[in-house]
Formats: C-alpha cells, sequence, structure tokens
C-alpha cells in the first residue's frame, strides 16, 4: 500500500475544516450572518460588525457564501492560503491519477480532458482565494466562473472514466459512490445558481447553503482517489517521465528489436 493515497485524503480534510475556520472567523468577527440565520433587511442603520446584542440586523452582503466569508481580514489571509494550498494539491492529484490511468491502462479522451479540466479548475480556485469579492469583484468572478463548472466536469470525466476501466465489483462499487457524488453536486450547483440571481432574500441564503454542499461535495470526490493511490508505485513516476505507460514502452522496444533483426537478415543473405 503506497503512502501517496494519503494525499488524496489530506486535500478534504485541509480544505473543508479550512473553510469551516473562516466561517467561524467570519462569524466571530460579525462580517457574515450566521447560516441559520434567515431573515434579511434592505438596510441596518449600524453595520454588522458594529452591532451588539443576540439580534442581528443583516442585509444581503452579510449572506454566508463561502467567498463572502473570506472578504475581509483576518478570515481572509487564511481563505487565500486555503485556496492556493488546495490548488496545488488538486494539480498534484489531477497528475497523478493521469499517470496511474495509463500506467494501469492507456490513455485516453476522457484522461486527458480530465488533465485538462482539473487544472484549469486549480486556475480559477487560486483566483477565487486571491482576489477577494469586495476587492477585486471582477477577477473573483471570473475565477468562480472558471472553477466551478471546470471542477464540475471534472467529477462527471472521472465518473466516466472509473466505469470504462473498472474490471472487478469493487471498482464498479467506487463508480457507484462517484456518480452519486457527481449527481449531488450538480444538483447543488444548479440550485446554487439559479437561486443566487433571485432578489428574494430566502433563496439568497439558500443559494450560500448549496454552494457549501457543492463545495463539500466537490473536496469529497477527491477524497475517493486514495483507493486508487494506494497502487501507486515508481512504475508510476516512471510514467511521468517517459509519457507513456511501461507496457506500451516495452512493446515499441521489442518491435524496434524485430524490426532490426528483419533488417539484418537480407544483408547476411546478401553477404552469404
Amino acid at each position: 500500500m503506497s503512502l501517496w493515497m494519503i494525499l488524496p485524503v489530506s486535500l478534504p480534510a485541509l480544505t473543508i475544516t479550512g473553510i469551516w475556520v473562516v466561517y467561524a472567523m467570519a462569524l466571530y468577527n460579525q462580517h457574515v450572518c450566521p447560516v441559520d440565520n434567515w431573515m434579511y433587511n434592505q438596510s441596518c442603520e449600524v453595520d454588522l460588525p458594529m452591532q451588539r446584542g443576540q439580534t442581528l440586523c443583516c442585509t444581503l452582503d452579510n449572506v454566508p457564501l463561502i467567498s463572502k466569508c473570506g472578504t475581509l481580514p483576518p478570515e481572509s489571509c487564511f481563505f487565500s492560503l486555503i485556496c492556493s494550498t488546495g490548488s496545488f494539491m488538486v494539480m498534484v492529484i489531477v497528475f497523478l491519477r493521469y499517470a496511474l490511468v495509463i500506467e494501469k491502462h492507456q490513455n485516453c479522451v476522457l484522461n486527458t480532458a480530465s488533465l485538462s479540466t482539473g487544472w484549469i479548475c486549480a486556475a480559477g480556485l487560486i483566483m477565487v482565494g486571491n482576489f477577494q469579492v469586495d476587492n477585486a469583484k471582477v477577477l473573483h468572478y471570473v475565477g468562480a466562473g472558471v472553477a466551478f463548472p471546470t471542477s464540475m466536469l471534472f467529477v462527471c470525466l472521472q465518473s466516466a472514466l472509473t466505469y470504462r476501466l473498472a474490471k472487478t465489483q469493487g471498482e464498479y462499487n467506487i463508480g457507484h459512490l462517484r456518480l452519486f457524488m457527481t449527481l449531488m453536486a450538480f444538483v447543488g450547483l444548479v440550485l446554487s445558481g439559479v437561486f443566487f440571481v433571485q432578489e428574494s432574500f430566502v433563496l439568497q441564503h439558500a443559494s450560500a447553503i448549496f454552494e457549501w454542499v457543492f463545495c463539500v461535495i466537490i473536496m469529497l470526490f477527491y477524497g475517493t482517489f486514495a483507493f486508487e493511490f494506494a497502487g501507486i508505485s515508481s512504475d508510476t513516476m516512471m510514467v511521468l517521465a517517459r509519457g507513456q505507460s511501461l507496457q506500451s514502452a516495452s512493446r515499441d522496444h521489442k518491435m524496434e528489436s524485430l524490426g532490426g533483426t528483419s533488417q539484418h537478415q537480407p544483408e547476411n543473405l546478401s553477404i552469404l
């Protein structure tokens, strides 16, 4: 069993814990309203951070979207750290998954497309974390517009790839789990997007909740790669260096050897 399996488990453990810590910091500093608050106002006499008492006056600027939780310092610093670290881990996991598929099976369009979408998603995540929505709204929304759809596309491609490569019942069970998580993530993303553009305070708050659900499911999806990463070996690293599976390289070498032998036979006959 390879220690590389710790990597996909570490990603959801770090990011899910991290964004909840960011939410707790934002809640403690009264930069957002609690998740269980469904009452919002058009405006308030006093800004939320300056309010005191059990009952808080909340506006749509205080909806606990993940981005809103990480907008103001000090939680914005921790939010940027989590997003940057998480994006790097995503790139490594996606790359190792790409090499593992080539090693165990062979490269295909689904595998290459997954690599591309995974890295694009990581780039969008970096933009989301480092350009806060209140300070650089355009760049933040560009990053979110890149990260959310590509992350959804990535899990769809990986679910299809899992079924395509499955041979044992255990591998089919992993495929079933990933398909279920993909469907749940899709529902969460659609509802979050639809409710986000509505004017209703209740639907805006519901959008924030579904955004949290979507992000948590996506991170847990990456954690399922621990099953495959347990089989990573030095051969997988050789695949990264060669750019092809060792079996394909062995077949190519044999074909070259046979070709060289067939070329030498007419020369030997001519000499005789």
